[in-house]
């Protein structure tokens, strides 16, 4: 056997005192490693082998970086498709979407032919302070020229610390010369969180779980509720948690909170039972007690599960639409040297009945397929009502079905719980992770 030397025997006896440190007390005890300690290092030194070997003779050379990036990536690989390493790019940019924000400018944009064209901007962040608008067209980013190089790089270019300057040229349809803007990047939120009013009902979208979902909700559901006159003037409730990728499991929880007024949430087990958590809700609900559906498809997601789940197991929504992705699992973000991290899956989740939704998903209690988006063949103006049943057949059913369930409501509001009284931010559960597969 080839014996390991140099850099080999180095990485040998880190790894494993890096091990035996890693290990929890008396964690050798209750989950002794088979054959102990001793085979724990042969193994090691298995992989040193392999290393040197590689390293010696492989017919390119490969750094060591690349190669030890490679060996961690094959390790957590192999755990389950949710674990797998983070390097530093990877490892701060889900830290940024997790946040519910990012250091930049304001601006939403599109690739249009390789011209990177400003479509919006957010309201009081630099870019609309700075008086860019939609249409225009961003040529140099701090000098360097993106067009053609792709939205993806462009974003890359105007993201960065909050604080640092960032010059923009641009060029704005119907004037001849370019122009240039000095900006100063800022926290810019995430919005995740959209609203309307559709025929007496309140129809919420939420895209992601990031740590501004629930206060974003909170403001669109207060919002929309003065709009229409009063909880007591609307009709029902739709939350629309459809293509919605999941995020933090504590976001999850308050908003399956916000619409319970008792009850089990969800539950979380890991391979400890001491790390079992369960989640509980609070009394009150910000809708009082209205009729609810919850809108879902393949492409609802972990923590949007959980909010599917809590709310149908209590009873509390009807869900409709289609089977949602069967992700249970939940993964924790722990940061490693040089700022990167690694996702692992810690726990699974279950829902207030028992259900683990691992490779199942959850079954809508009315199944209505989406199709493609049709147009009206009429020229003459339609209905509302007609508009969305063309277009979005899942979203004309949930709200046939609210304006069904009116007709049997109690008359007296009084009737109705009382609105939901939150706690304070320090007694909710820690933010842990419950990501979308594919990472």
């Amino acid at each position: 056997m080839m014996r390991a030397s140099g850099i080999g025997v180095l990485l040998c006896a880190t790894l494993a005192v890096a091990t035996i440190k890693a290990m929890p007390a008396g964690a050798g005890a209750e989950n002794p490693a088979p054959g102990g300690q001793a085979a724990l290092h042969e193994e090691l030194a298995r992989f040193a082998d392999v290393f040197e070997a590689v390293r010696a003779s492989y017919v390119d050379e490969v750094s060591d970086e690349a190669l030890i990036q490679a060996a961690i990536k094959g390790m957590l690989a192999t755990l389950d498709p949710h674990s797998t390493y983070l390097p530093p790019p990877a490892f701060q940019a889900l830290r940024s979407r997790n946040s519910g924000s990012f250091g930049g400018i304001g601006v939403e944009l599109r690739d249009e032919l390789g011209r990177i064209t400003v479509i919006d901007t957010t309201e009081g962040a630099p870019a609309a302070r700075a008086g860019i608008r939609p249409g225009d067209i961003i040529t140099h980013v701090d000098g360097e020229w993106i067009e053609g190089r792709g939205l993806p790089a462009a974003i890359a270019l105007m993201r960065g610390e909050v604080g640092a300057p960032a010059r923009l040229t641009l060029r704005r349809p119907g004037e001849d010369d370019d122009f240039a803007v000095e900006l100063t990047r800022e926290v810019i939120p995430v919005r995740t969180v959209s609203s309307r009013l559709e025929d007496g009902v309140l129809v919420v979208s939420l895209s992601a779980f990031n740590a501004h979902a629930y206060p974003m909700l909170e403001a669109a559901v207060a919002e929309r509720t003065a709009e229409a006159g009063g909880v007591d003037k609307l009709v029902g409730v739709v939350l629309d948690l459809r293509n919605n990728p999941g995020g933090l499991v504590n976001q999850a929880v308050r908003v399956s909170d916000a619409f319970l007024e008792r009850g089990a949430i969800v539950s979380t087990r890991g391979r400890d039972p001491k790390r079992t958590s369960n989640f509980e809700a609070e009394p009150g609900d910000l809708v009082a007690g209205k009729p609810m559906v919850v809108l879902i498809n393949g492409r609802s997601v972990s923590a949007a599960e959980i909010v599917a789940g809590a709310l149908q197991d209590n009873g509390r929504a009807i869900l409709v639409g289609t089977q949602s992705f069967g992700k249970g699992s939940v993964q924790t973000i722990a940061p490693i040297t040089d700022k990167g991290g690694i996702k692992l899956t810690t726990s699974r989740y279950y829902t207030p009945s028992g259900r683990s939704i691992q490779g199942l998903g959850i079954t809508p209690d009315v199944v209505v397929e989406q199709h493609s988006p049709r147009t009206a063949a009429s020229e003459h103006a339609i209905s509302d009502r007609a508009r969305i049943r063309a277009e979005d057949p899942q979203l004309a059913h949930a709200l046939d079905l609210l304006h069904g369930l009116a007709l049997f409501a109690p008359a007296d509001p009084a009737s109705a719980p009382p609105a939901k009284v939150r706690a304070a931010d320090a007694e909710r559960p820690p933010a842990v992770v419950a990501e979308p597969a594919g990472g």
